[in-house]
């Protein structure tokens, strides 16, 4: 049995933060390919959309968001129940934990097998692991779409269709026509879909372009300040989902088993989107689950730590 480690696992390297002001209410917390963290500056409270991994690590957030408003963080916003975006939460003390109902039905179902699956493929997304208290729960959970209202700032959080989960939330003010995508939408970044709804994504990718938003908060990479970067997240994100699964789709209808399409999608895809942040870490899980969707599993099966290392050991062993 091959002891080969997530590529992620020799990813120690600390990435540069970035804190972007996006209109004047609007903020991007950035590292360099890391998860982002969104900040919406109301009249009289603060909404933080995705947390970062533990509530050690929310505390530098915090820290940035002192530098330019000294309102309470009233509301958190989960774009979707993966680990490293919600557990850092508590370090918030929010009032209020937003989610779609699909992401706490992910939750319910998954969350404490997802938790432990992204610590070990994670380990340095997860500084001071120890903080968090457990598995985070919404308080409110809405279907479809709710409207919340900062004071006079009117927010949108919306589901749009399903793509790299089925409970895929975004944040739109439009007034300001800034969007919070979570991992929607990336930007030289690879989209990780080991839980995703390929079949789905790329109708989802055009109602986020139908909002034609100005600036967009992706959930990897650096934050998109004008329209043409904006379409170059899209159209960027949408080439590899659907080169990918169509590179997937083509094997599996030639017979080929598991392997042998990772392989081959992987030589395909690797001069196009080699230079990605998480290339190597993401390929194997998102033709596992692209090979998933096109035989047998319409919905995504649940990863836990000891499948994760099967598939790892399978596939790059």
């Amino acid at each position: 049995m091959s002891d080969k480690k997530f590529a992620s696992q020799a990813d120690l390297e600390e990435k540069k933060i970035s804190f972007d002001q996006l209109s004047e209410r609007a903020f991007a917390y950035t590292a360099e390919g890391d998860p982002n963290t969104g900040i919406v500056i109301g009249d009289d409270a603060v909404m933080v959309i995705d947390t970062q991994a533990t509530p050690v690590m929310a505390q530098d957030v915090l820290r940035h968001i002192r530098t330019v408003t000294d309102k309470p963080v009233k509301y958190v916003v989960l774009s979707h129940y993966h680990a490293v975006r919600v557990l850092g939460a508590a370090g918030y003390q929010p009032e209020h934990i937003i989610a779609s109902r699909d992401t706490y039905d992910l939750i319910v179902e998954r969350g404490e097998a997802d938790m432990q699956s992204e610590i070990e493929r994670f380990p340095r997304l997860f500084r001071a692991v120890e903080s968090v208290p457990g598995l985070t729960w919404p308080t409110i959970a809405f279907e479809q779409r709710m409207t919340l209202w900062l004071g006079k700032l009117r927010v949108e959080i919306m589901q749009l269709g399903r793509g790299h989960t089925k409970g895929d939330t975004v944040v739109w003010l439009p007034e300001d026509r800034v969007l919070f995508s979570g991992d929607l939408v990336e930007y030289n970044a690879t989209p990780y879909t080991g839980d995703a709804y390929l079949t789905d994504w790329p109708a989802t990718l055009q109602a986020v372009a139908a909002l034609n938003p100005v600036k967009l908060v992706p959930g990897r990479g650096a934050s998109l300040q004008s329209p043409e970067e904006v379409q170059s997240g899209l159209a960027g994100t949408r080439a590899f989902v659907t080169e990918m699964f169509d590179s997937v789709k083509c094997g599996v209808a030639s017979g080929k088993d598991l392997r042998s399409v990772y392989k081959e999608t992987y030589a395909a895809l690797k001069p196009k989107f080699g230079h990605w942040v998480i290339f190597d870490h993401c390929l194997p899980f998102d033709v596992t689950r692209a090979f998933d969707e096109c035989t047998q599993y319409r919905d995504p099966r649940i990863w836990t730590a000891q499948r994760d290392k099967e598939m790892w050991e399978a596939l790059e062993g």
